[in-house]
């Protein structure tokens, strides 16, 4: 529909479709095309991609075009429904041998999945950056608990505690803390996505789409990936204020 600029209104609407004759030494002209008159009959709307490339017709007719024979094919799409899609390639790959190219709909678009991956790998840097940003407060609470228990690092130092044990324990508070808030913000973030595949609170808006709603999948992947995330900045950001609890020195009269 939008390669042509024809809508519903346009049906019926007869059509002269021009095919490089197969016999003819060039097309620069028109004499190196074959003419055919046909009918349109309706438009579909997919996304930018199928809508400016594909056209469908009948597969007699398309024969009869390029003057192939009547049972000739240039493709065979297989729709796996619950099966593993690199295994089926593998068998197809082992029946057909290599006189066939066989490709996943990942490999015939991989332009789009690349851009769609790098989207993905961009957002995940840029909430990485609002978690350093974060950090800081961390950096900043860490510090003035440190100040606040001057008293008590110096009773544990003339108790015989050392400096590793000292700074363990700032580790551990601000791990501690990255745990209670990077496992909420998971947690919520699991039910927000439940509630959206269930209940399909966001929609999309237009007609343009094959489905109403904003698609979401959780990957256990990618919990564990932010996890750890959470977990290196915030034993990154604990280290300054516990390294300067176990070295500084601390007097009970401070």
């Amino acid at each position: 529909e939008n390669a042509i600029g024809l809508g519903f209104e346009d049906a019926a609407l007869p059509l002269t479709l021009y095919v490089p004759d197969k016999k003819a030494r060039t097309i620069a002209q028109l004499e190196g095309l074959n003419s055919y008159q046909t009918v349109y009959a309706g438009t579909f709307l997919v996304q930018q991609e199928f809508d400016n490339k594909y056209v469908f017709t009948n597969i007699d007719f398309l024969r009869y075009m390029l003057d192939m024979p009547a049972e000739a094919v240039s493709a065979v799409e297989v729709h796996c429904a619950n099966a593993s899609v690199d295994k089926v390639q593998a068998s197809l790959q082992q029946a057909l041998g290599s006189a066939f190219l066989r490709e996943t709909r990942f490999e015939q678009n991989k332009s789009l999945f690349k851009i769609m991956r790098s989207e993905k790998w961009i957002i995940y840097a840029m909430l990485s950056l609002i978690l350093v940003v974060a950090a800081f407060n961390m950096i900043g609470a860490l510090t003035m608990l440190v100040l606040e228990k001057q008293k008590d690092i110096a009773v544990l130092k003339a108790m015989g505690a050392s400096a590793n044990w000292i700074q363990g324990i700032y580790l551990r508070e601000g791990l501690l803390l990255a745990t209670i808030g990077g496992g909420a913000g998971m947690l919520l973030a699991a039910i927000v996505c439940w509630a959206q595949v269930k209940f399909k609170l966001i929609a999309l808006q237009g007609n343009s789409f094959l489905i109403d709603y904003y698609p979401v999948k959780m990957i256990w992947e990618d919990f564990l990936l932010v996890g750890i995330t959470i977990v290196v900045i915030a034993l990154l950001a604990s280290w300054l204020p516990s390294r300067k609890a176990s070295v500084q020195s601390f007097s009970l009269k401070s």
